[in-house]
């Protein structure tokens, strides 16, 4: 079973809803045979580096509210995250923009760290702290990741490099119709959009595993066998 997943790293319910899949996955008997693939999307492409404003300050800019407003709305939301043993701390959260974290993400692919480098940008950014534009903070990760630092950071000296993978994804996903993160697509043809129960999750799996290996693949619209040849005769 294949699992394509489109999310952010500033994006709390990816992180969010990335833990519960793996939860359902660990009750799932099956789970050996899952690959998962991360794509690229970025929740506001035009969003520029940290400027020193924390996350609340940042969303009661950008949706006119007040700053307890966007607080008593991240509260909420590390409510959630708590829920699936996640740590957020929005109060030294830094809001960046995250191009150069995903075209890294894209050269872990290449060399098979893509999970982990996913995981540790997610946990860098909503439990560290950590700012994922900065250079030096980027090359830790991929570091800590598997990854080669030298080679890591002559992905980000160059800005070409990977970025035509990022576009991919995410015009793929304008095709799709994905507007919003976290979406998952289970093998090309059902998906689960938003950080759903858990529960949710595992029937999809087990749904989807259901319907992909234990159904016959063929239906037979015919009666019987006619006019049908075997090693041992043909007949009618």
């Amino acid at each position: 079973m294949k699992i394509e997943v489109w999310s952010d790293f500033v994006c709390p319910f990816c992180y969010i809803g990335k833990r519960k899949l793996e939860l359902a996955l660990e009750q799932f008997e099956h789970k050996d045979s899952v690959e998962m693939v991360f794509k690229s999307f970025e929740l506001d492409p035009n969003a520029g580096v940290y400027n020193g404003k924390n996350i609340h300050e940042a969303l009661a800019d950008k949706y006119g509210m007040t700053i307890g407003q966007a607080k008593v709305n991240n509260m909420q939301i590390g409510q959630h995250a708590a829920e699936v043993g996640l740590t957020f701390n929005f109060d030294e959260m830094k809001p960046t923009n995250t191009l150069h974290a995903h075209r890294l993400a894209k050269f872990a692919e290449t060399k098979g760290k893509e999970k982990a480098i996913t995981e540790n940008l997610l946990y860098a950014y909503f439990t560290e702290s950590k700012n994922l534009s900065e250079r030096e903070t980027l090359l830790d990760i991929a570091e800590a990741s598997g990854l080669d630092r030298n080679e890591a950071g002559e992905i980000l000296e160059n800005e070409t490099l990977h970025l035509d993978e990022v576009r991919a994804d995410e015009q793929l996903a304008q095709q799709y119709g994905i507007t919003g993160v976290p979406f998952f697509i289970f093998n090309n043809k059902y998906t689960i959009s938003g950080a759903q129960p858990m529960e949710t999750f595992v029937g999809a799996l087990n749904q989807v595993w259901k319907e992909e290996n234990e159904q016959p693949k063929f239906q037979n619209f015919g009666s019987g066998d006619a006019g049908v040849c075997t090693d041992d005769n043909c007949s009618i």
